[in-house]
């Protein structure tokens, strides 16, 4: 393909060209029909103004191809433009799709690793809930314990102060003997005396 610049410059010769042939001619034709008007002659005339009409027709013609010549590169100007244009949204349809992709791909990946955290946690979670039933029902056999000990404390206390009350009553009841033991020896030897 050739370039854009050589091409613009190639047809605005061209155009430049046609232009100036078609100028020409109407000019030559205004000096023929001049210069037969200054000429008084009426056969020269008609022949100038036969003539100025022929040339002013082909300088149309010249025109007219020109027009057609430059709409029909525009054209092709504009479908090159247009065809650019179809690649460009393709490339950038393209893109975005691939792009939308990707955050599709991100957006699972952050599902998956969501879903795996959220597991974790509940699994965590769980684990904590039977962690607590256990300390808690240990809790309460150890207060129960704890509560069955200190009964068997209190219990114990009474058996110690029965015993206590029993080793007094005997102590007193062993000084009474022996006070009631010296008191007949004494006697005794009192009375053997």
């Amino acid at each position: 393909m050739t370039s854009p610049a050589a091409t613009s410059v190639t047809r605005r010769r061209q155009r430049s060209t046609r232009l100036t042939v078609a100028v020409t001619l109407l000019v030559v034709a205004a000096v023929l029909v001049a210069g037969a008007i200054l000429a008084h002659a009426v056969l020269p005339l008609v022949g100038a103004g036969i003539l100025a009409v022929v040339l002013g027709a082909a300088a149309t013609r010249i025109t007219q191809t020109e027009l057609q010549d430059a709409r029909r590169e525009a054209n092709r100007d504009r479908a090159a433009q247009a065809r650019a244009y179809v690649a460009l949204t393709e490339e950038r349809i393209a893109e975005n799709r691939a792009h939308e992709a990707h955050l599709a791909e991100q957006a699972e990946q952050e599902r998956t690793s969501s879903a795996k955290t959220v597991a974790e946690l509940e699994s965590a979670l769980t684990a904590a809930h039977q962690r607590a039933a256990e300390a808690l029902k240990s809790r309460a056999s150890e207060t129960q314990r704890a509560t069955e000990a200190l009964a068997r404390v209190a219990e114990l206390e009474r058996d110690l102060e029965v015993a206590r009350a029993q080793f007094e009553a005997a102590t007193v009841a062993l000084k009474q003997a022996q006070d009631e033991a010296q008191e007949q020896a004494a006697w005794r030897r009192a009375q053997t005396a």
